[in-house]
């Protein structure tokens, strides 16, 4: 297990070393209301005094129940200032003014609402001289289990290298509210939807292959699909270049 102590420091560490290379002193992130959302919430705040997280839901019912509840919970604890932002009628009309151009697919209507909440951080940054914190993980990377341009858009990231084992445990050291902690993993993309369920595969299994090399048969076979499938998504976006 790692040294979560040090952890904390060295990562507080970061991103005031990040904001100071920027010539800034604010920041904004995505208040989801799970697991990531929080930790990359509670090390900025204790980094910069002025960091906002944004909650942000979009159609889903559960983005304005358990997700926005889990969120306002944890920025009460830490003391983060939180501001709300409904996307649910700018989802509505992107998918109404795409009708006009495409038949629109449900995987790619389900990665509008990250793309927009990332839009909206951006807005804000911009408008308020903020960097936008990044909150995707390890194990979600190597699975390219987030939206390209959406939440796999960010100036920084302090947690990308801990699996989502690693990020439960840090968030227990941290005593933060169990209810993230005991959440199941969901990108709140739809009504009942969990991650797991959606790949067919537990973090757990996925962690273990990633921190080990060892996995089942079963689970290694997706693992390898998922990671193949989603290789542009690691990658920088391709560029011509004649030398």
């Amino acid at each position: 297990m790692r040294n979560y102590k040090i952890e904390y420091e060295k990562r507080v560490a970061f991103i005031k070393q990040t904001l100071h290379n920027a010539s800034l002193n604010a920041i904004v992130y995505g208040n989801s209301g799970g697991k990531d959302s929080a930790l990359v919430g509670i090390l900025c705040k204790v980094a910069c005094k002025d960091t906002v997280g944004v909650i942000m839901p979009c159609y889903s019912s559960r983005n304005f129940g358990e997700d926005k509840e889990d969120g306002e919970t944890v920025a009460k604890q830490f003391g983060i200032e939180t501001r709300f932002v409904d996307l649910t009628t700018v989802r509505q009309a992107e998918i109404a003014s795409l009708s006009t151009a495409t038949c629109l697919t449900d995987a790619a209507a389900s990665n509008i609402a990250p793309r927009l909440r990332m839009t909206t951080l951006y807005a804000i940054a911009a408008c308020e001289g903020r960097l936008v914190a990044g909150t995707g993980n390890r194990s979600e990377a190597y699975m390219g289990y987030f939206t390209k341009w959406g939440d796999g858009a960010y100036d920084f990231n302090p947690i990308a290298d801990l699996t989502v084992t690693e990020i439960y445990e840090f968030l227990s050291f941290l005593n933060a509210p169990r209810s993230i902690i005991e959440k199941a993993p969901s990108a709140g993309l739809f009504d009942g939807q969990t991650d797991e369920d959606e790949m067919g595969v537990s973090y757990a299994a996925i962690d273990k292959f990633l921190l080990t090399g060892e996995a089942a048969a079963e689970d290694l076979k997706i693992i390898s699909r998922y990671h193949s499938a989603s290789d542009h998504k690691r990658s920088s976006a391709i560029c011509y270049n004649d030398k």
